[in-house]
């Protein structure tokens, strides 16, 4: 009498399988979330350059920084500007010959210890409240 070869995979070998896939899915996810989170803060870093450049044109207008918040919309204090935000901006410190930018992590972001929030005066000195430094994180 012939026996038939027995077709398809043991449940031994779909574990192991299944143990494989949870190890490279163990590996694969923080590098991945690592990578979002540089991203939201490389577009931060932007919007802040941005808010810098414009108090610099309000500035030469009046040859003052006061009242340069007030010429911004909602949808300037936050990055990304559209979808979710990631970043709260604000101006503080504002003074006729100073300002600062901010940009406190918001929502997912606010994970990010590494670098926390971003500051950036008119002097163009970065700064950061994470536990990386300016040095890192711009």
């Amino acid at each position: 009498m012939r026996t038939r070869a027995a077709r398809g995979f043991t449940l031994i070998e779909l574990m192991v399988a299944v143990a494989i896939v949870g190890i490279l899915v163990g590996i694969a996810y923080p590098a991945y979330l690592d990578s979002v989170r540089k991203s939201r803060r490389g577009q931060a870093k932007a919007d802040l350059l941005e808010l810098a450049q414009r108090a610099e044109r309000f500035h030469t207008q009046g040859n003052s920084y006061v009242g340069f918040t007030a010429s911004l919309s909602a949808a300037d204090l936050r990055s990304p500007r559209s979808g979710t935000p990631a970043y709260s901006l604000r101006v503080s410190g504002e003074t006729a010959n100073s300002f600062v930018l901010e940009a406190a992590p918001a929502g997912a972001q606010a994970d990010d210890t590494a670098c926390a929030t971003l500051s950036l005066n008119q002097a163009g000195v970065k700064g950061a409240t994470g536990s990386s430094g300016a040095g890192y994180c711009w």
